[in-house]
């Protein structure tokens, strides 16, 4: 399984409808709220034979209210 977090600039007002189609889409396995330059960060499981840029761009980036997307890939846990 490959890991990796998205965060998340939501249009104005819109950063509840994202987490929610989100959440819908059963895409993340977790989501959070943040403070700062983005308004959310989500965590990605996908199997290793997935192209996580495809995954984004594909099944993320197409939900409605989502104005950027800022993606951090991981290869190691501690």
């Amino acid at each position: 399984m490959k890991t990796f977090f998205v965060q998340f600039k939501c249009e104005l007002g819109k950063a509840y409808e994202v987490a929610a189609a989100l959440a819908a889409a059963e895409l993340a396995s977790e989501i959070y709220s943040t403070a700062g330059h983005y308004d959310l960060l989500a965590k990605f499981y996908i199997d290793d034979d997935q192209d996580i840029g495809h995954f984004v761009n594909e099944k993320v980036q197409i939900i409605p209210g989502i104005s950027d997307t800022f993606t951090t890939v991981t290869f190691r846990a501690f």
